[in-house]
């Protein structure tokens, strides 16, 4: 599974992030530096959600502009367990990224925010715009393996936000995620080495497979 952290300016985490083949997470509400990473887009909604304030569309357009050509791939603009509500909005952004010249060919997220579910989006999902696994925690954790199987199906991108804990990365993996996102790692580099074991694990496992007779 990919890694993406949230962005952070401490060079010695940054250092430990390169190493380990971590990738960044940039937030349009944060530094648009991505360091010389590969890197995908948030969007940030989970930022102004924290802050109790409305989207800041000027500033994901400006991150867009940026940095949009180049991301891994872009988080659609959302609104934190919006339901309908969030799916909505989603697509209005959507419409209008898709008419960019400067965006053919970028991939998007589409985030899953409690009260949706795979049916209200499985026509959108593919190759193009892939889930990016939201809502609150309870939720998210309850869906994930639902929203996971779906992209699965449709040949798109499954990734889950905010994972900060070796049991949540597992259960990514269990469900098949293909990335997830914390910060934790960002802002202590001691965090780095059990969350990257946990990330790596699968692989690990399919190695010692290999060498059972």
């Amino acid at each position: 599974m990919i890694g993406y952290a949230a962005c952070t300016g401490t060079r010695r985490n940054l250092d430990a992030l390169r190493r380990a083949g971590w990738r960044l997470m940039v937030s349009a509400r944060g530094s648009l530096r991505p360091e010389g990473f590969p890197y995908a887009l948030d969007n940030g909604a989970w930022t102004a959600f924290q802050r109790r304030e409305p989207f800041d569309g000027p500033a994901f357009d400006k991150a867009v502009t940026r940095l949009g050509r180049d991301a891994d791939w872009i988080a659609l603009p959302d609104i934190v367990a919006g339901g309908l509500a969030s799916l909505r909005f989603s697509l209005d952004w959507l419409d209008t990224l898709r008419n960019r010249p400067d965006l053919r060919g970028a991939q998007y997220l589409l985030a899953a925010q409690n009260g949706m579910e795979p049916e209200h989006v499985a026509s959108l999902v593919g190759a193009e715009i892939g889930i990016f696994v939201g809502g609150d925690t309870p939720w998210k954790l309850a869906t994930m393996a639902t929203w996971a199987r779906l992209v699965q199906e449709r040949g798109g991108i499954c990734h889950v936000g905010r994972v900060n804990t070796v049991r949540r990365i597992r259960l990514c993996a269990a469900v098949g995620a293909d990335s997830f996102d914390g910060s934790g790692v960002s802002r202590f580099a001691s965090a780095l080495p059990p969350l990257d074991l946990a990330r790596r694990q699968p692989d690990i496992e399919g190695w010692l497979a290999g060498c059972r007779p």
